[in-house]
């Protein structure tokens, strides 16, 4: 007797390496886009989400950047979770229970950043402490890895704009309104 195995792996078409590699980089480009283009509207002058009125350019600043992280936190977490092999083999990682912690935290920030805008100076201080700890510490993790295991995965290096971008940010900002 017979027995027949499915195996979902080997009937899913196989890309060819490049292809990957043009997915990854395209994926990859997403956050250092949403980084700059949070900085374009900054710099616009337009007012952010949240402000009532604009008491100075960083303000409105400050807005603008805790509001498009929480949009990239709440997708991250998504693709934490949703996606997460995926996501897990983008960065050049095997996927595990750690990526759905990432996820919960990403969730967490995510929503924190949004409730900072509509609430205040002292509600958008207080969520960039874990903001600027966590993603200066990520891209550090994600040096480390470029360095001692040799990952050169897109996501894994593109993301460092994020990582340390909106972290330098946070501090900038925060220090210009005397706030660090």
């Amino acid at each position: 007797m017979a027995v027949v195995t499915s195996e979902p792996e080997a009937d899913a078409p196989v890309e060819a390496p490049e292809q990957q590699k043009k997915g990854s980089i395209g994926s990859a480009l997403v956050l250092p886009a949403l980084f700059v283009i949070a900085w374009g509207w900054a710099l616009s002058g337009a007012p952010a989400p949240g402000s009532k009125t604009i008491d100075g350019s960083t303000l409105a600043n400050l807005h603008w950047i805790l509001y498009f992280a929480g949009f990239v936190f709440i997708f991250s977490s998504i693709m934490h979770s949703v996606f997460a092999n995926s996501m897990a083999a983008s960065i050049g990682w095997k996927s595990n229970g750690f990526q759905h912690e990432l996820a919960a935290v990403s969730l967490g920030l995510g929503l924190a950043c949004f409730y900072a805008v509509y609430n205040g100076l002292s509600a958008m201080t207080t969520v960039s402490i874990p903001i600027i700890a966590f993603l200066f510490l990520a891209g550090v993790n994600h040096v480390v890895e470029i360095v001692r295991k040799q990952n050169y995965a897109p996501n894994n290096t593109l993301i460092l704009i994020w990582d340390f971008g909106v972290s330098i940010s946070l501090v900038a900002l925060l220090v210009s309104i005397g706030k660090f």
